[in-house]
């Protein structure tokens, strides 16, 4: 069995303008970061017919017409993959939570039919092979962000230019800012997030309509993942938390659909025990809250008291890699 290990992401500056509705006018510029907790995907080769499917359901399909999952079926379409075959995935963290499960579950499928098929392919093909897949073949009103930081891993930047093209380039910091960021990132469970695509969707409507005042948050928004950026390659880790809470105020602002009453209750007792600043990772509506801590303890203590799970993470510098095969 061939086996692929794909890490989940968190949004560190810029999101919203790796949507091609944006970048392909005004060019794009996100941080990403990928973290220890990952998504698996299996290929084999079976001796019964046709397609086996198990992921959080199960499916048996004579042909690709017949699979429901659509990233499933148009990867093994892609790549002309036949029958007899088994697919089965697992994940740290399910769908719906705003980590970028999709793009990172497209990513290491590719990877494993490239693998299965006995061809290399480079973390930029594999992530632009997963980018097409989702934007162009199946109209999902997704950013080009997810895929390429579960290809590449680490914490990177990522320009989106208008001709498509993507420049790759690690975030330059020291061991020590990086250890500061894996110290002082804390996130906590809010709920599944129920209304990604309706958000992303809206912007993506809005940017192509020419609306000015979506047009100028993202650029705004841009700005700021420039400034989070030169932030912390000069390690002031303080400064990236108080450049957070600004690019969570400007994401609200955007898209009112991103958050909730509870969602800004939670936010708020954040910031008054312990939380220098943060953001709800993901498109909205659910998922992980992100803070940056000066008071670990008093902000661990404040979500607990609200009842919200603790999830602690580490830095993923590996991306997707191939586990196993035969």
């Amino acid at each position: 069995m061939i086996i692929t290990r794909t890490p989940l992401r968190i949004s560190i500056g810029g999101g919203g303008t790796d949507l091609p509705s944006y970048y392909r006018r005004f060019g794009g510029f996100v941080i990403s970061a990928a973290i220890n907790k990952h998504i698996y995907v299996g290929i084999n080769e079976t001796f019964g017919g046709g397609y086996f499917l198990k992921y959080s359901a199960m499916e048996r399909a004579d042909n690709l017409d017949e699979i429901r999952h659509p990233l499933i079926r148009e990867a093994l379409r892609m790549h002309d993959v036949r029958p007899p075959i088994e697919v089965v995935s697992m994940a740290d963290v399910p769908a719906g939570t705003g980590l970028g499960s999709s793009g990172a579950f497209t990513v290491g499928l590719l990877r494993a039919v490239h693998a299965f098929q006995r061809r290399y392919v480079d973390s930029a093909a594999v992530a632009e092979e997963a980018a097409k897949i989702e934007i162009e073949i199946l109209k999902e009103p997704v950013g080009k962000q997810d895929q390429y930081i579960a290809a590449f891993g680490g914490l990177a930047c990522f320009e989106f230019l208008e001709d498509g093209q993507v420049n790759v380039t690690p975030l330059n910091v020291c061991n020590s800012t990086l250890y500061n960021l894996e110290d002082r990132l804390m996130m906590f469970f809010t709920g599944y997030s129920r209304n990604a695509s309706a958000v992303l969707d809206d912007q993506k409507v809005r940017s192509e309509l020419g609306d000015s005042a979506m047009l100028e948050n993202l650029h705004y928004t841009k700005q700021l993942g420039q400034c989070i950026k030169l932030a912390l390659e000069q390690g002031n880790t303080r400064r990236f938390g108080e450049l957070m809470h600004e690019h969570w105020m400007h994401k609200k602002d955007r898209s009112p659909g991103t958050t909730n009453d509870g969602i800004n209750r939670w936010y708020e007792i954040g910031r008054k025990n312990g939380a220098v600043g943060g953001k709800l990772v993901g498109a909205g509506g659910g998922g992980f809250l992100l803070f940056y801590a000066d008071d670990r303890d008093a902000l661990r203590r404040a979500m607990l008291n609200e009842g919200l799970r603790e999830f602690r993470f580490k830095f993923d510098h590996e991306g997707s890699k191939l586990l196993s095969r035969d």
